[in-house]
């Protein structure tokens, strides 16, 4: 499927702490509320909470949210990342985006050693308790252990992150951080829409906005 050009907007704003409020996600003919989903499957042996010290860029180009976003990512374990645009070729990126979050994976492993990354596909719509759980333990391991996630999301109009313009948004952005105290996630979101640069999502939220998509972790 062809990536929605995501709007670049020019003004810096600082980095804010957002809490996602509570959203009914429609999928079919019912609707879901994200914050009665049943939590997932703890993990052991991590941290409670962990974040990332990453290089922040907003996205240079309508289209380059998948190049961004996976610069972001290998930020924050490679200290001098490549240029948008080199990754941009690596990809490749068109005007119609990025196609697959499986060359996000073949690029990041070709910038971060040992081979970390893979591709993990979320076909269901809404995703399954074990896509969640697998879901919550890859946030959890890498971030403990450095490395950034890049997430290919969906997000309709009645479920957004905050800032996104009132209809569906097909992007790309990096997951820094969690806490598993209040189940968020942090996210370092290239497209800066509405300033919103680096801001929390529940998990739960999250976790709708992936599907039929997928992620590297």
């Amino acid at each position: 499927m062809r990536r929605f050009r995501t709007v670049v907007v020019a003004a810096l704003a600082a980095s804010a702490l957002i809490t996602a409020p509570a959203v009914a996600v429609a999928q079919g003919d019912s609707a879901v509320d994200v914050n009665s989903l049943a939590p997932p499957a703890k993990v052991e042996g991590v941290r409670a909470a962990a974040e990332l010290n990453i290089q922040y860029q907003i996205q240079e180009t309508g289209y380059w949210c998948g190049p961004a976003a996976t610069r972001i990512a290998i930020s924050a374990k490679n200290g001098n990342p490549p240029s948008q645009q080199q990754l941009a070729n690596e990809l490749p990126t068109t005007t119609n985006g990025t196609d697959w979050i499986g060359q996000v994976t073949r690029v990041l492993n070709n910038h971060v050693a040992g081979g970390w990354y893979e591709t993990k596909e979320m076909p269901n719509d809404p995703p399954t308790q074990a896509q969640r759980d697998l879901l919550w333990r890859d946030i959890v391991l890498d971030v403990d252990k450095g490395y950034a996630i890049v997430a290919n999301i969906v997000a309709p109009a009645n479920n957004h992150p905050p800032g996104y313009p009132n209809y569906t948004i097909y992007h790309y952005f990096t997951i820094i951080g969690y806490n598993s105290d209040n189940m968020t996630v942090k996210i370092a979101d290239p497209a800066n829409f509405g300033g919103n640069q680096i801001y929390w999502l529940t998990f739960n939220q999250l976790a709708t906005l992936i599907p039929p998509k997928g992620y590297s972790a």
